[in-house]
């Protein structure tokens, strides 16, 4: 029940940033249970462990998307973020593990590294499902065009919802 607990925590700190799927330092700092400058720290003491695929600094402009992706509600506040936090993909994580030894971050690492391996079973998964619809549709004529057309709706990630801001 843990575990599962931890790996849905875990999801919901993984963003989508320049095309890869990442997790802050911030987060990984909560999750590892030290403050977000030692593990900056540790990282740029062990920068060689760190190639630019593996972790990267966000821009200004990347860090303004994911306070819009969080939604806050003061726009000049900067969250208490005095610097672009740095993102750090499955391997940088995974290079982690070799600079924190701490049982602690031992235990979370396996977990961030089991919730990774979860999303992208549950994406191929998807593209397996799409791909076998795909197929279908080939071989069926266009009568079952409305029928495949309405599983694709269904399977196809929701758009977020936003409220028209101002005056209508």
């Amino acid at each position: 029940m843990k575990a599962l607990v931890m790996s849905q925590k875990i999801e919901g700190m993984i963003y989508f940033i320049r095309g890869q799927k990442v997790m802050l330092d911030h987060d990984l700092a909560v999750l590892y249970d030290v403050p977000t400058k030692v593990l900056i720290q540790a990282v740029k003491r062990n920068i060689k462990r760190f190639p630019s695929d593996c972790v990267f600094q966000l821009n200004k402009v990347e860090l303004q998307n994911w306070r819009s992706q969080i939604v806050t509600s003061n726009p000049f506040t900067k969250m208490g973020l005095r610097r672009c936090p740095y993102a750090f993909t499955e391997q940088g994580v995974a290079m982690l593990s070799g600079i924190l030894n701490s049982d602690r971050a031992i235990t979370v690492n396996i977990q961030i590294m089991r919730t990774f391996t979860k999303l992208r079973a549950l994406i191929s998964t998807h593209k397996d499902l799409q791909r076998k619809i795909e197929e279908m549709e080939k071989k069926y004529d266009h009568q079952f065009k409305i029928v495949f057309d309405a599983i694709r709706q269904i399977i196809a990630p929701p758009e977020p919802k936003r409220k028209k801001i101002g005056f209508m």
